[in-house]
């Protein structure tokens, strides 16, 4: 029941968030706008899982770690990849980073998880174990397809606020001028410069979604539902601070 009630969650607010880009591009564009909205959401949906994920690992200066570096670890991944049932173990790459992090890309087929230099350090081989299952779970539930998805619409979304605010902008000298006049839509106006935040609300929604059912298929992967909570705890105790209290997230930052 939890993991249906979970999907219909998914499914209403991907709706909501692909009806809000919509509706701001059809407000900046008419019918041509909501075309476009559509036109990303597909691009999205099949091409970038497979495009982006090389490029974001050498966005974080990456590198692969080889079964010969590292046979612990490869040996929980493949591990992991049969209770997950899925088809080809998930690369692990190696972050040079203090910061405690790990995030997965590409897709079912093929993936990768990324693991900072601060993780490595700060947590023990069962506290690693509980984080390798939660990435994996990503890769088995095919959240990166479906973040993918959400992060390409609200970046779309921004850029039909970003082009109305500026035609509101060119349009200001030109009205006070006289030499152009039409009514201004205010609940138009007032949608499409607030569509990014919305938008935003509705990523962050179903990332929390996804973030719960990955921690809860976890916990059964490893069958020690334990390890994965002290690692959770380990790394929120760490990244703490007065970072955390001004820049909520600099301690574990995500990849978009």
């Amino acid at each position: 029941r939890h993991s249906w009630l979970n999907r219909l969650q998914t499914l209403l607010l991907m709706l909501a968030l692909l009806a809000i880009c919509s509706l701001a591009g059809s407000l900046l564009f008419g019918e041509e706008g909501i075309w476009i909205a559509l036109a990303t959401g597909v691009f999205a949906l099949i091409f970038e899982p497979a495009t982006a994920w090389r490029l974001t690992l050498s966005l974080y200066r990456a590198r692969p770690i080889s079964p010969q570096e590292a046979p612990a670890l490869w040996q929980m991944l493949q591990v992991l990849t049969e209770r997950a049932e899925l088809s080809s173990v998930p690369a692990p790459f190696y972050i040079p980073s203090p910061l405690i992090n790990a995030f997965a890309v590409g897709s079912r087929r093929q993936s990768a998880i990324a693991l900072t230099d601060g993780l490595f350090k700060q947590l023990n081989s069962r506290e690693l174990a509980g984080v390798l299952a939660h990435e994996m779970a990503h890769i088995a539930n095919n959240d990166l397809r479906v973040m993918g998805l959400a992060d390409a619409i609200s970046r779309i979304t921004a850029l039909f606020a970003a082009t109305g605010q500026l035609f509101l902008l060119l349009s200001i000298p030109l009205l006070l001028f006289g030499e152009i006049s039409f009514q201004i839509n205010w609940p138009g106006l007032l949608l499409l410069l607030f569509s990014p935040h919305l938008a935003l609300l509705m990523q962050l929604g179903l990332s929390r979604i996804r973030e719960y059912d990955a921690d809860l298929n976890a916990a059964a992967l490893t069958g020690d539902p334990l390890g994965l909570a002290t690692a959770l705890a380990h790394i929120e105790q760490v990244s703490g601070g007065w970072k955390s209290i001004l820049l909520p997230g600099w301690g574990n930052p995500e990849p978009s």
